[in-house]
């Protein structure tokens, strides 16, 4: 079970993934601004114009018991009339056009202000003369309609009042010509004379009311603001739908981010190999500081400083009686290669006898010799040959022209390798060096593309692992965490590069990698391009060096010819 990671950490993974994916945030950005503008410039564009008219209460006004809005109007049921089928008519004759009122009333709107007896009639068109029109119409034919309501009341209410004193009038008349018959001081006339005085103060009222109707003039209420022309669209929005657009394309285009970073196994960062591996990095090299196949670092230039600071981490974390350390990939390619040759050189510079072993087959022609030409040693004989009872151990070991301390053992002849890093005789071999140099350090192959490297490391005492990025997935590299635990060999952790760039085709100005012929020991004869036999001192006797013009590079070795009757793939067809 994977440890947890803190919060912190955690946020700044998806920063991470963020800062790694940021071109698709900004092409998801740009892609919902775009769609934004795309929708703004599609959509019609829609006008709005607002008359505001002061509502003034009238006799048969009645607010709702417990209503929102305070007075005798209730604004918020003539807020509902605004629009009816009654005003939607009125306003569409004033309009003069065909649309159908209930057509008209779906393209206004009413607004009540707080604390106001006003109605803010708003009314939407595709242009502003129409919105103009339709908002003083709907105002105007508001008011008309409110006005007739209100004059059609008090009509009502006048009729009523003139049938009740002509009914009092005739009442009246007959009153009068029943006391004209009376005797006088009868009880008759006291009851006529008092019914009489009755009626004609009921009379007298209902006249003084009449009156004051006839007399009342109906004002409804007025347009305190008229509809002005708009200059600008209300929809759509320009600013708004294309910031809209961006947001959403922002927070889609962080999804996709993330969603890649989280199906995207590759590893892309030093951080990646440390959290998403649960790797330790003890160096992280990027293109400015990565080695190349033509020479070692430089002890004080940006990369060897970093092989230096890795040399130091090396030793701190070795106990005395370790020796032994594999350098191996997560990835086919040539990663442990450089981190091999420049971590031996830098161990090789504190004045340790250092032992670097090339057991890193190649993997084409390609690749082939690659220690050679960054040490300036003969390509062979080198591993294979020695492993295969062809050559002995002094044979075999070079010393480095430029770093006497360093001493290497090349890959040999690919041919001759196959099944080999697994006998009891590499394993005596590691012996018979542990007691004569300080530090081993072995070139092994990735552990992805063979088991070698998984048998080199049981007979190391620590591993490290050189991770490519971009070029190594998450799965890779727990799988080789998980060999190197297998064999019991402690990982002290991994030096991260940069994704190498691919190697050329050799020329015919570079060295070609040969096979020595079985038999007693060789070593090549320049004057002749022919292997000459020569018996086993006992002690290292150094290569044939390629001599370094004053470029620093070096000069192409002789091509070699095998006496057998196959030719290895570095040989001149």
């Amino acid at each position: 079970m994977e440890a947890s990671r803190p919060p912190s950490s955690d946020v700044a993974h998806y920063l991470g993934a963020v800062r790694r994916h940021w071109w698709i945030a900004l092409a998801a950005t740009a892609a919902g601004l775009g769609v934004g503008a795309a929708v703004t410039h599609s959509l019609p564009k829609v006008y709005e114009s607002s008359s505001s008219v002061l509502v003034q209460a009238v006799d048969q006004d009645v607010n709702a018991q417990g209503g929102r809005t305070k007075g005798s109007v209730n604004l918020d049921t003539e807020a509902q009339l605004v629009g009816s089928g009654a005003v939607a008519a009125k306003a569409a004759a004033l309009l003069r056009t065909d649309v159908a009122p209930v057509e008209l009333a779906h393209s206004v709107s009413v607004q009540v202000p707080a604390n106001t007896t006003v109605l803010v009639i708003t009314f939407q068109a595709d242009t502003p003369m129409k919105a103009q029109a339709g908002s003083h119409a709907f105002a105007e034919a508001y008011l008309r309609n409110r006005e007739e309501s209100a004059r059609s009341a008090l009509d009502k209410q006048i009729a009523s009042l003139n049938l009740k004193v002509k009914q009092l009038t005739t009442s009246l008349t007959g009153i009068n010509a029943k006391l004209a018959q009376a005797k006088r001081g009868s009880s008759i006339e006291s009851n006529l004379l008092s019914l009489r005085s009755n009626s004609q103060n009921q009379l007298n009222g209902l006249t003084g009311r009449l009156n004051e109707l006839t007399t009342t003039q109906v004002g409804a209420g007025a347009i305190i603001s008229d509809a002005r022309l708009p200059d600008t669209p209300s929809s759509p929005n320009t600013l708004l739908d294309i910031a809209t657009g961006g947001m959403i394309g922002l927070l889609l285009g962080l999804v996709l981010a993330y969603l890649r970073e989280r199906f995207d196994r590759r590893l892309v960062s030093a951080p990646d190999v440390r959290d998403r591996g649960r790797v330790p990095v003890l160096a992280a090299l990027d293109e400015r500081t990565t080695p190349h196949f033509d020479d070692v670092l430089q002890p004080y230039g940006p990369g060897g400083r970093v092989f230096n600071r890795l040399r130091n981490e090396v030793l701190a974390s070795l106990d005395d009686d370790d020796r032994v350390i594999v350098v191996t990939g997560t990835s086919r390619g040539s990663a442990s290669t450089l981190v091999a040759a420049n971590l031996a050189a830098a161990l090789a510079r504190t004045g340790s006898d250092v032992v670097l072993i090339g057991a890193h087959l190649p993997d084409s022609v390609v690749d082939a010799a690659p220690l050679a030409r960054m040490l300036g040693v003969n390509a062979v004989p080198g591993l294979s040959e020695l492993l295969a009872g062809r050559v002995g151990l002094s044979r075999v070991l070079q010393r480095t022209p430029r770093i006497p301390s360093l001493r290497v053992i090349t890959t040999g002849g690919s041919a001759t390798a196959a099944g080999l890093m697994q006998s009891q005789r590499l394993r005596d071999t590691l012996d018979a060096l542990r007691l004569q140099s300080g530090y081993i350090v072995i070139e092994a192959p990735s552990t992805s593309s063979s088991a070698d490297a998984q048998s080199l490391a049981s007979f190391a005492d620590a591993a490290i692992l050189a991770v490519e990025l971009r070029r190594t997935s998450r799965p890779a590299l727990m799988d080789a965490t998980e060999q190197l635990q297998r064999v019991g060999t402690p990982l002290l952790g991994a030096v991260v590069l940069p994704r190498l760039a691919p190697r050329k085709a050799p020329t015919v100005d570079e060295p070609a990698v040969a096979l020595p012929p079985p038999g007693p020991e060789s070593v090549i004869d320049e004057s002749t391009q022919h292997f000459a036999s020569l018996p086993d001192r006992g002690e290292p006797v150094p290569a044939a060096v390629r001599p370094r013009p004053a470029d620093g590079k070096a000069k192409p070795a002789s091509r070699v010819k095998r006496s057998g009757p196959a030719a290895t793939d570095g040989d001149e067809k």
